[in-house]
């Protein structure tokens, strides 16, 4: 398939860029300056010239395309009701060039947003709705309700801890901030889980995705269903050399910066349903024995 891929040049973009051309489909990459283009160009996929919020230039790349998967989104803490916003707009316009083609479409939102819509913790799986009032929940409820419009639409939800060298999300920074304050955190008695994937684990999925995942399906790209957060400050604290504590949940802001209330939420999520659509298996390292192979610290 020709497959136009946004967010291309990314952490996880570029990964699944290789995945797929790796398996001999043809690679159409959104690139908003010459340095993406170059990249793209580097490992053999197509530039597409555009950006996320330039609606046209979307609309043209999906309909000369067999089909989209949609990775990129504007990571701008500063405005994100406005990033939130241009991630509906581009669902929204994918939709219109793809309805009645039955071209796949697989968006992409994150385990948290199950988190985000059910106060009382519950194992997600890939059957829990999510309510379109939380942040990029009313995205993914649009994407899965494309299927109703003649397109194979599929979403992925990532964990929020997507690892592997090169990784500078979550794990990156709560080493930086346990150098900084000379300990490494946990909030509470640490017990709140946080699902994992590697990076080449997860590019594998959405690869799958285009090529075979049922219309209306929720995808979850998690390795790990849930690791304890204290788990995580452990082996961050261990290769650091440094103690690890407990704080509580008041001063997690105050230590975490925006990253507090992601420390102590509890997002427990299956992954039975999409091994068995799929034949998905995750291969690559756990998160905590990748923490402990050292490239976290190299920097």
């Amino acid at each position: 398939m020709r497959i136009f891929v946004t967010g291309a040049t990314g952490f996880i973009g570029s990964a699944v860029v290789s995945e797929l051309i790796e398996a001999g489909h043809q690679v159409v990459g959104l690139a908003r300056s010459d340095k993406a283009a170059e990249s793209l160009t580097a490992v053999g996929a197509t530039v597409h010239r555009g950006a996320l919020d330039d609606l046209d230039s979307l609309h043209k790349g999906a309909a000369a395309s067999d089909g989209v998967i949609h990775l990129g989104f504007k990571t701008d803490f500063a405005d994100f009701a406005g990033a939130v916003a241009t991630d509906l707009h581009a669902v929204e316009t994918f939709g219109a060039a793809l309805e009645g083609s039955n071209k796949p479409f697989v968006f992409t939102t994150g385990t948290l947003v199950v988190a985000w819509s059910n106060p009382v913790p519950i194992l997600g799986t890939e059957e829990t709705a999510v309510d379109s009032n939380v942040p990029r929940g009313a995205a993914e409820n649009a994407a899965i309700a494309l299927a109703d419009r003649g397109i194979r639409s599929s979403v992925v939800r990532l964990a929020p801890t997507v690892h592997g060298p090169g990784d500078h999300g979550f794990i990156s920074m709560l080493i930086d901030i346990a150098r900084k304050k000379g300990f490494s955190a946990y909030v509470g008695d640490g017990s709140n889980r946080w699902p994992a994937v590697h990076r080449l684990d997860a590019a594998r999925l959405y690869r799958l995705a285009a090529e075979s995942a049922p219309a209306g399906s929720r995808l979850h790209a998690v390795g790990e269903e849930g690791i304890p957060f204290r788990d995580i400050a452990g082996a961050i604290g261990r290769s650091l050399n440094l103690p690890v504590a407990s704080i509580s949940r008041e001063e997690a802001e105050a230590h975490f910066g925006f990253l507090g209330p992601f420390t102590y939420t509890d997002n427990p999520m299956s992954n039975t349903l999409t091994r068995e659509r799929l034949g998905w298996q995750p291969v690559h390292p756990a998160l905590i024995p990748d923490i402990e192979q050292g490239h976290y610290f190299n920097n």
